[in-house]
């Protein structure tokens, strides 16, 4: 009998969705707050992103382009399912046409209105990160706590909801960030997640601000407050 020689394609290897976590690994960071939940999950690493370990511009390209994929990823889960209420906006009073227009001159007078908060939060959902903002206001809450347990409870859901590599809502951080918080999950605090939460205001800064005052949700409502004042 002749032997047969395949000439088919070969099947490619897998580990594409490794690569792109740049090496990055989260070990049962709950298993030492009290166990609630008791998530554990566990990704290896064999191709560790040494770029990854300290917050700097070399690795700024790699990242922003990690968190655009995560969007096309939670675009395509919107699109094809049916995701959770959006919990409810701050409560705020309506602003007034000048708090609008100081929104513009700086992103840290946008993040200290809560009507501002609110009105960039919905741009943020039209491009599906608004997680980035839940996240944030979620530290902000955690950050108010003083009792143990509450700061437990509260860090166990902030890291299960945003953190874990097994949640639609995951937030965009660098290996070494993860490893803090890791780190700091076994004895929680108020603020275990600062350095996170300051990894996320900066993206939200860098990467959806310009956007956001270039968007027609913000145009209209520096028009509209325009024609009223004109008006009266």
């Amino acid at each position: 009998m002749t032997d047969v020689l395949y000439t088919g394609p070969i099947p490619a290897e897998r580990g594409g969705e490794l690569a792109m976590g740049g090496g990055r690994s989260e070990t049962s960071a709950l298993s030492g707050t009290g166990g609630g939940r008791g998530m554990t999950t566990t990704q290896n690493s064999q191709r560790p992103n040494a770029c990854c370990f300290c917050w700097c511009c070399c690795c700024s390209c790699s990242w922003n382009e990690e968190e655009r994929r995560r969007r096309r990823r939670r675009k395509r889960i919107s699109q094809d399912t049916k995701m959770e209420t959006i919990p409810n906006c701050e409560a705020c009073t309506k602003p007034s046409m000048e708090e609008i227009r100081l929104w513009s001159q700086s992103f840290d007078k946008l993040m200290r209105n809560p009507a501002g908060r609110n009105v960039f939060r919905e741009f943020l959902r039209t491009e599906y990160s608004e997680e980035n903002m839940l996240f944030w206001l979620a530290c902000e809450d955690l950050k108010q706590e003083i009792n143990k347990s509450t700061v437990e409870e509260k860090a166990r859901s902030i890291y299960e909801d945003y953190i874990s590599i097994l949640s639609p809502k995951e937030v965009s951080l660098d290996a070494r960030v993860r490893e803090v918080i890791n780190r700091k999950m076994q004895d929680p605090t108020p603020q275990t997640f600062e350095d996170a939460q300051l990894q996320i205001y900066t993206l939200m800064h860098r990467d959806s601000y310009p956007r956001f005052l270039s968007s027609n949700i913000y145009k209209t409502l520096v028009h509209g407050g325009s024609r009223t004042s004109s008006e009266s």
